[in-house]
């Protein structure tokens, strides 16, 4: 079965040649020019839709608008954002705002591909179980499930991404071992991503929001000045 893709792009040279590469290579795509249609195309099709690209700079509901209101509806739906835009903080903003992944534009269609594969393996792997030695992991007041994908903290359910409920997994595989950005950065966006590393510590940051008392103050996840991150719990 096909993976489909929602484009929103609000130049028409723009998304045509997206659609045009998706479609060539597999995917069913829908595409839109307005975040608006977006939103009514997400609800009327019920969600069904693996990835979707939105571009920022739009009239109207611009893309970090859009960006909310799916992540809102789906925790699992991958987003990349697209943008003409380089600045550092755009990249900030859509990570820490729900999106999976950020391009700035002008981008290879070969580059876009990649980065489309690389979300619908996450989707995919969200929705398909796995047989697990062991059903849960436990540290301290943190409960994952490996077959639902889920995480709670003393019994409260903790809402994450499915990038974020990778990064949970890959530390409580590994608990109280320094696992460093580059090692972080293959395991969960795989060995063809182009991005770099930055976006392992937006992730962090937005973890942090979620599981800490004190996010400036972390309790859970260390940070190894130089290196990378530590998941600091005993069982």
């Amino acid at each position: 079965m096909s993976k489909r893709i929602l484009v929103c792009e609000d130049e028409d040279s723009i998304r045509e040649f997206i659609v045009i590469n998706l479609v060539r290579v597999g995917y069913e795509v829908v595409d839109v020019n307005c975040g608006e249609e977006a939103i009514n195309v997400f609800d009327e099709n019920g969600g069904n839709f693996d990835v979707a690209l939105l571009d920022i700079m739009m009239p109207g509901i611009d893309g970090f608008q859009v960006c909310k209101k799916l992540r809102e509806r789906s925790g699992t739906m991958g987003i990349i954002m697209l943008s003409a835009k380089s600045q550092e903080m755009d990249k900030v903003s859509s990570l820490m705002i729900g999106a999976d992944d950020y391009m700035t534009k002008p981008f290879s269609i070969s580059e876009l591909i990649a980065r489309v594969d690389a979300v619908c393996r996450r989707v995919n792997m969200t929705h398909t179980a796995r047989p697990e030695t062991a059903a849960t992991i436990i540290s301290g007041p943190f409960n994952l499930n490996l077959k639902s994908r889920t995480v709670m903290k003393s019994g409260s359910p903790i809402i994450l991404t499915q990038v974020e409920y990778q990064i949970m997994e890959y530390f409580l595989k590994n608990q109280n071992t320094a696992l460093d950005r580059s090692s972080i950065l293959t395991h969960i966006w795989g060995d063809s991503y182009y991005g770099d590393e930055k976006i392992v510590d937006v992730n962090i940051r937005r973890i942090r929001m979620k599981i800490e008392e004190d996010p400036s103050n972390p309790q859970y996840i260390l940070t190894i000045w130089g290196f990378g991150y530590k998941w600091s719990m005993t069982n």
